[in-house]
């Protein structure tokens, strides 16, 4: 027992106790290394040394974006918030009430409208906090009115995918979000407007299986996990070893599933001159500008590239 316990009064004692946020420190998964919370929030959650690119929420994708931060939250239509009455070991109703509270989303993705480098976009993230990004009927609803919204617009569409796949609690109302979100990419292909896809840590399940694998253009994380099964499950049915790597970004761009593996640092501007290449627009005044003509996607996606190495931390 020391001074403090002993004489101090409780009420006291109370007002010397330092409240210390949880998330004060962040453990790199990668390297182990122990960092200021508050120096990977500024450095867009990419851990300074090890490069590891951390999940990022839908709110502050959209902030590292759009042009000065601001954009319109594209309104959603209504779904019904538990159309099997589902329970596990709890209600799904109750579920998506903890999801809300947690994240303040509606549902696992949130849509935006606003300008890129000076061009008007729509921006779909999905955001794995909300029960694992997974794919209801709310997220294929916001998918679809993206889209729409891009069409009438007459802009490109860009969808960030974070998802472990289907959502069970909504059995085969969710499944219908994969072909429903697949027609919605063939109106954006009728009008001629980009969609571009980027996906980050991790992307599996039914969203690999539909629109995350549709893209005119395929950007992926550096590290991030991209596939429909586990590892686990896939050396099961083989009976063989996968190679070191397997379904990471890396790998996946070697083997032509992926066009670009690109630094969070670098992804605004390589979106901004993948919009105005493939739109055919000029270049804003500042702004990047490719060294010659392209005809071709894979002229596009090497004029896109011209960025410069992403600055280490």
């Amino acid at each position: 027992m020391n001074w403090l316990t002993n004489v101090v009064r409780p009420k006291i004692r109370n007002m010397l106790r330092r409240e210390t946020p949880e998330n004060l420190w962040i453990k790199c998964p990668d390297s182990g290394q122990l960092v200021f919370y508050k120096d990977v929030e500024a450095n867009q959650f990419v851990i300074p040394g090890s490069n590891y690119h951390m999940r990022m929420g839908a709110v502050a994708r959209l902030k590292s974006i759009f042009d000065n931060e601001t954009w319109f939250d594209v309104a959603l239509p209504e779904v019904t918030a538990d159309p099997l009455k589902f329970r596990d070991e709890k209600k799904y109703a109750d579920r998506i009430k903890d999801a809300r509270a947690r994240t303040n989303l509606n549902d696992a993705i949130k849509v935006g409208y606003g300008k890129l480098e000076g061009s008007a976009v729509v921006v779909a993230v999905q955001d794995f906090d909300f029960m694992g990004g997974s794919l209801g009927m709310a997220a294929g609803e916001a998918i679809v009115r993206g889209m729409e919204l891009a069409v009438e617009k007459n802009s490109p569409f860009i969808v960030f995918a974070a998802s472990g796949g289907a959502r069970m609690q909504e059995g085969i109302l969710s499944l219908m979000q994969m072909p429903r979100t697949t027609v919605a990419v063939q109106m954006l292909r009728e009008a001629k407007l980009p969609y571009i896809v980027v996906l980050t840590n991790p992307t599996t399940g039914g969203v690999t299986a539909s629109y995350a694998m549709l893209g005119d253009v395929q950007i992926a994380e550096p590290g991030a996990l991209i596939g429909f099964a586990g590892a686990r499950v896939i050396e099961q049915t083989i009976r063989e070893k996968l190679p070191e790597g397997f379904q990471r970004a890396e790998y996946l761009k070697e083997h032509g599933m992926v066009d670009m593996v690109v630094h969070r640092h670098e992804l605004r501007p390589t979106l901004a001159r993948l919009c105005r290449l493939l739109t055919k627009a000029p270049a804003q005044e500042g702004a990047s500008k490719p060294t010659q003509a392209v005809t071709s996607p894979a002229q596009i996606i090497s004029a896109a590239e011209t960025a410069p190495a992403a600055p280490h931390a």
